[in-house]
Parts: C-alpha cells; sequence; structure tokens
C-alpha cells in the first residue's frame, strides 16, 4: 500500500473525496477540513494499492490538486488492516508489475544529475577496478561493480528516450560522460603515481588471463548488457533493490573504466581501444534493453490496468507516463 496526503483546494475537496470513496483499491480516508495553511485547502489522507496509485494520481492531476495544492506519496511498510487488504485485493494485478510513473519520473530525474556523492563513489568504483585488474582480483572486481553508481543515468536515458524528452537524455548522457570522464582521469593519474613509484610497469597487466575479458567485446557482452538493462529497469520498477544488486554484478562498465585508466597510464593503448569499446557496448546495451523494457510495461500497463473514469466536464490530460 501507499499514503498519499494531499492539500486540495476547499471549492475541489467534494470532487476529490467522492472520487477517491468510488475507486477502486482506496481506502482509510480522511478529511481534515481546512486544516491545510500553506498551501491553503482541506487536508485528505488515503491510502491505494500500488496497483491502483498511477490511475488515482492522474485524477488528482486532472483535478488541479497538484497545482493549485499539493499531493505527496510515502510507501506503507506494514498495516495490518482488513479494510487495506481487502482493497489491495480488489485493484487489478500485483504490486510488484505496477509501475508508478511519477515516482520513477522523480527517480531518474535525480539519478541524471552530476552530484558530488555520484561523483565520489564512481571515482572510488573505478579505482577499486583497477586494482583488481592489476592484481588480477576478480573479487575486487566485483566488488567495484557493485558499488558503481551509473546505472541510474542509464535508467534515466531509457526513460528520456520512453518520453521523447530529448532535455533528460541529455542530462542522463552528460552525467555518465562526465562521470566516467573524472573517474578514468583520477585513476589514471593514481596510476602513474604508483609507476612512479615503481610498483606497476608496461608489463604489468601481461599474463592476466582473468581479466582480459574487459578489453575483448563480443556479442556476449551485448546480450549481457540487455538482459541486465531489462532486469535493471524491472527492478526499479518493483522496488527490488536486491535485484538491482544482480544487475551491477553483470555488467563491465565499471572495470572497463579502471582497465581503460590503468591501460592509459602504462601505455597500453590497444587495452584502451578495448575497454572503451567494452564500456561503450554495456552502456548502449542496456538502454536499449531499458526503453524496451519500459516500453512493454507501459504497453502491458495501459491494457490491462485500473481504469477510473476522468472528472466530468474536464480535459482528460495524458499524464501516465
Amino acid at each position: 500500500m501507499l499514503h498519499l496526503r494531499i492539500i486540495c483546494p476547499c471549492d475541489r475537496s467534494a470532487e476529490v473525496t467522492g472520487m477517491l470513496e468510488s475507486a477502486t483499491g482506496v481506502t482509510n480516508v480522511v478529511v481534515l477540513p481546512g486544516a491545510g495553511r500553506r498551501p491553503e485547502g482541506d487536508v485528505i489522507l488515503f491510502d491505494v494499492a500500488r496497483e491502483a496509485a498511477n490511475e488515482v494520481l492522474t485524477r488528482l492531476k486532472e483535478l488541479g490538486v497538484a497545482e493549485e495544492g499539493s499531493i505527496a506519496v510515502e510507501r506503507v511498510d506494514l498495516s495490518l488492516s482488513r479494510v487495506a487488504e481487502e482493497a489491495e485485493a480488489e485493484a487489478p494485478g500485483a504490486p510488484e508489475d505496477a509501475v508508478i510513473w511519477d515516482e520513477l519520473a522523480g527517480q531518474v530525474s535525480a539519478d541524471a544529475r552530476v552530484t558530488w556523492a555520484y561523483l565520489a563513489f564512481l571515482v572510488i568504483a573505478t579505482q577499486l577496478a583497477a586494482i583488481g585488474v592489476l592484481l588480477p582480483s576478480l573479487i575486487l572486481i566485483v566488488g567495484a561493480m557493485v558499488l558503481g553508481p551509473e546505472f541510474g543515468a542509464v535508467a534515466a536515458v531509457s526513460f528520456g528516450l520512453l518520453r521523447r524528452d530529448p532535455r533528460l537524455m541529455l542530462a542522463a548522457a552528460r552525467t555518465l560522460l562526465i562521470g566516467f570522464a573524472v573517474a578514468i582521469a583520477v585513476t589514471c593519474a593514481c596510476a602513474l603515481a604508483v609507476r612512479g613509484l615503481g610498483w606497476i610497469g608496461p608489463g604489468s597487466l601481461n599474463g592476466h588471463d582473468e581479466v582480459t575479458f574487459i578489453v575483448k567485446p563480443d556479442k556476449w557482452a551485448f546480450i549481457v548488457a540487455l538482459l541486465a538493462g531489462a532486469a535493471g529497469v524491472l527492478s526499479v520498477t518493483a522496488g527490488k533493490s536486491s535485484a538491482l544488486v544482480g544487475v551491477f554484478i553483470s555488467v563491465t562498465t565499471v572495470p572497463a573504466a579502471g582497465y581503460a585508466a590503468v591501460a592509459v597510464a602504462l601505455g597500453r593503448w590497444q587495452d584502451v581501444a578495448g575497454s572503451a569499446t567494452q564500456l561503450l557496448v554495456n552502456i548502449a546495451g542496456m538502454a536499449i534493453a531499458g526503453t524496451v523494457t519500459l516500453l512493454a510495461q507501459r504497453f502491458f500497463w495501459a491494457r490491462y490496468g485500473l481504469r477510473i473514469a476522468p472528472p466530468p466536464g474536464r480535459m482528460r490530460r495524458n499524464s501516465s507516463v
């Protein structure tokens, strides 16, 4: 279940309340007349099954609640209520299959921004991958893959393609480009410093057959990226963080960046080209598969999802995505 708190203009409160009382999947409706101060209006609290949330949010926006009031959504971790169980049972589908498009839009918009935390995690992950390549240590490489934060920006690219939003796509692509450029530059500088100390040399990558897959992208790397992209989007939309960890372990974006940084420092330009190609193949594959997965989810939900009649006398807006 999801818990919603809305502040609704007083002259629209009866219409909103009527819609909620008749909507499938909605329960625990509470109205506090005049309780809203900024903005002013009636405060309405209610719970809604995740499967019904998209249609309820669409109706609320059509009633002008988002523009003239406010809508806040929270997850309910525990609900001990028979009526809540009945409301969830009435809503079609399963909670894990429902995509809350407004929630996803907010999440990918945040992930498309360049932040200090994003850069720090990517730099640390890339340096761990570089050390894993030099040792070589597959355990370190896997740890670096889990630590990498880049999938959020890849998902933002997919969502931008779905919505045909060039600004979101460009922002996400910029985040990926800046992030990997900074991570590779910092890691390369550290590798050059270590080389100056005599710890590594041009032959430090020789005989490391365990990690040569990073610089040899092939059809299997692209297939893995496609599968990982589909699984990643499904894990994000279904809120399955444990599945997302598996996605991170599947693709070699961060290891490719780490290998490229070390290869630059050691002057192994052929390996630089191979690892850069691996990085691009993985990002492209995940973005393509993520977009196709979102398209499939939108198609099936539009066809089989819940329908709530739009308010009479109001233009229906296409806000499902």
